[in-house]
């Protein structure tokens, strides 16, 4: 049995950790997960006492999604990798998809997971909707989806990079000039994810402001000029002057 290093990268993200933990649980008891690494940014909310606290290998450095993410992936000694957000977790029988495509890929084809969010209604659904759809079509999931990958695959793509945003776009738009539409697939899961960057800010301005960013990506917007934006406070709805949504946005990657 091929078996897998988990990857979850941290930033104050004691409230939302011990979902994705939990999500875990039948993996490590089936012996299909062989560790759990949790990259840490720097936090000081006890998110480094949850990890240890279940036994998780913690690798501490400085904050930034993609770097976080390379560093765990450099330690881990799976065969294959499962790059978990720390706000995601797994829909119970994930194990039985992710052994099946491990077993029908040939270490070739990396797959994503369904997004939904963990609150109900029409916005939430339509938002999770559109996400996966774009992935189905135009092969542009996001971190929130998770990403499962042989090691060796990984590597040959040349990992992660230490991008302060869109390091998921980025890695996702090698693996498929490399690999082409083939090089990446969807498996017919979810993963949860949590909605409170979106409550807060309205779904779908959320959905505008990230495609706003993602078009000036792809003409050539430095991701650190579009990494201040993105992180600059806004007024939502819950909180007017946006303090609250800025202090989540630096803990969340960007979502569809």
């Amino acid at each position: 049995m091929s078996m897998i290093s988990v990857v979850i990268p941290t930033l104050n993200a004691a409230p939302h950790l011990a979902g994705p933990l939990c999500s875990l649980v039948e993996g490590m008891c089936q012996g299909l997960i062989k560790e759990v690494i949790v990259s840490d940014g720097g936090s000081d909310d006890g998110t480094s006492d949850i990890a240890e606290g279940v036994g998780a290998r913690l690798v501490v450095g400085a904050a930034g999604r993609g770097a976080q993410l390379a560093r765990g992936a450099a330690v881990a000694r799976g065969a294959w990798l499962l790059f978990l957000h720390a706000d995601t977790q797994l829909a119970p029988g994930w194990e039985r998809v992710a052994e099946r495509h491990m077993q029908e890929s040939y270490e070739r084809v990396a797959g994503v997971f369904r997004l939904r969010f963990d609150r109900p209604g029409l916005r939430p659904a339509l938002v999770a909707m559109g996400a996966n759809l774009r992935t189905a079509l135009f092969k542009r999931p996001y971190g929130d989806q998770g990403l499962l990958i042989a090691r060796r695959h990984y590597d040959d793509i040349g990992g992660f990079a230490p991008l302060p945003l869109f390091e998921d776009v980025d890695f996702i738009q090698r693996l498929v000039e490399r690999g082409g539409r083939r090089a990446l697939r969807g498996l017919p899961i979810t993963a949860i994810t949590a909605a409170d960057r979106y409550e807060a800010e309205g779904y779908f301005r959320r959905v505008g402001r990230n495609a706003a960013l993602r078009r000036a990506y792809r003409r050539g917007v430095p991701p650190t000029d579009l990494a201040e934006r993105y992180y600059a406070p806004s007024p939502t709805r819950l909180d007017p002057y946006g303090k609250a949504a800025a202090h989540r946005a630096r803990q969340d990657t960007l979502g569809p």
